[in-house]
């Protein structure tokens, strides 16, 4: 291909090259430039590809390209399924580019979504080769320490309500390229495990899918932020193994353990407690016993179900199961008080037109039912652990 004719149509960094009889262009570009949008419509239009691939997920180019298919989001769903903080780094992410919006100009990735529009509506195929967010934002919880996952969720939350501009070295990354290594601001340049889960896993399972060629094309144009040339441009060129375990290496979640022996050990302690007591101190000390256990657990999963701001079945159901958890492993009480939430007071359609904007603030959370949901499920579970922690506190104590 004549390098030349595309270099005068922009001034984005391009990397060519060829791997089994197929012609790769990979376009580097800003996610909030709009001459990189200049870049990637020009490159299109010189008409030398039939194929244009894009570093997007189903997921984030539905939420470019339709504003409104959140309403069609399943909550029950997302609750039942545990997905309660995927869909939170989700909303994090939706925040942040608001504000980028509102302060650049421009919305993040459009280049993105102009690819991907220019493709469809010239006939050409179109593949979105990121990998799922939610897988990311997974496998980089589990390559966490406790103490890093605790900054990490912390650090997602703070930027859900930050009123505060971008600061000027995330908009320089994000010239570099990478809008969810940018999300994450500093703490990704400070922890080794997290930047390669966010851009050098990216990398590998990006050259991999284009490499999955199924639609016969010949020449492929690829756009993605310019901070993964470099890593695509290797593992595509000198990458050995088949696409199709690559990608399945990248996806996989690593289970938790089947025996969650510190909640073991912590139980039993507790409930081995209450047992010697009720034998060694009769019937009034082991009674004292659980009842601590039972006030404790009642008393601040309520608590935290109130601050939530549930319905009052709501904050009950989580109340009276809460006692109870350790005999129902994965079925934690903020579930039952948010699934009753969700049922009394489902979100309407503004809702979730609203969403993206109400996540920003404090009060949109407790206005928007959307979002109270979560918070109803996160907060009641938070008082429910408080509440374990407190009762077997309170009965080691007496015991000792």
């Amino acid at each position: 291909m004549d390098q030349s004719i595309l270099k005068q149509s922009t001034d984005q960094p391009i990397v060519e090259l060829e791997r089994d009889g197929v012609h790769y262009t990979l376009l580097g570009t800003a996610h909030v430039s709009k001459a990189s949008v200049d870049a990637v419509l020009a490159t299109i239009d010189s008409g030398q590809f039939d194929a244009i691939a894009v570093e997007l997920d189903p997921q984030r180019l539905k939420a470019l390209t339709e504003p409104d298919s959140l309403a069609e989001l399943d909550l029950v769903k997302v609750i039942r399924e545990r997905k309660v903080a995927p869909f939170a780094a989700n909303l994090a992410l939706a925040a942040y580019q608001r504000r980028l919006a509102e302060q650049m100009g421009i919305e993040p990735g459009a280049e993105l979504k102009a690819a991907a529009v220019e493709a469809q509506a010239r006939g050409l195929s179109l593949q979105l080769i990121d990998r799922d967010v939610g897988i990311t934002f997974r496998r980089i919880l589990q390559g966490l320490g406790w103490w890093d996952r605790m900054k990490l969720v912390s650090g997602v939350g703070a930027s859900l309500f930050s009123t505060d501009e971008v600061s000027e070295e995330d908009i320089e990354r994000l010239k570099e390229g990478d809008m969810l290594e940018s999300s994450f601001g500093e703490f990704a340049q400070q922890t080794p495990t997290l930047f390669a889960t966010l851009i050098d896993e990216r990398d590998q399972y990006m050259a991999a899918r284009l490499r999955q060629r199924e639609d016969g094309a010949k020449r492929v144009l690829a756009v993605v932020g310019a901070g993964h040339l470099k890593g695509m441009t290797a593992y595509l060129t000198e990458g050995s193994d088949a696409p199709e375990s690559v990608i399945e290496r990248l996806c996989v979640i690593r289970q938790r353990r089947k025996i969650p022996w510190i909640t073991l050990t912590l139980l039993t302690l507790i409930f081995g407690g209450i047992a010697w007591g009720w034998y060694h101190g009769g019937v009034s000390l082991g009674r004292d016993l659980l009842l601590q256990w039972v006030m404790w657990t009642c008393g601040l999963t309520a608590l935290g179900a109130l601050l939530a701001g549930t319905h009052p079945f709501g904050v009950l159901l989580g109340t009276i199961v809460a006692p109870f958890k350790p005999f129902r492993p994965g079925l934690p009480s903020g579930m039952f008080s948010a699934l009753v939430d969700l049922r009394l007071r489902k979100p309407a359609y503004p809702d979730f037109l609203a969403l993206r904007d109400d996540a920003q603030t404090v009060g949109g959370w407790y206005r928007n039912r959307v979002t109270r949901v979560l918070l109803v499920f996160l907060l009641t579970n938070l008082g429910t652990v408080a509440g374990e922690w407190m009762a077997g506190a309170r009965i080691l104590g007496k015991l000792l």
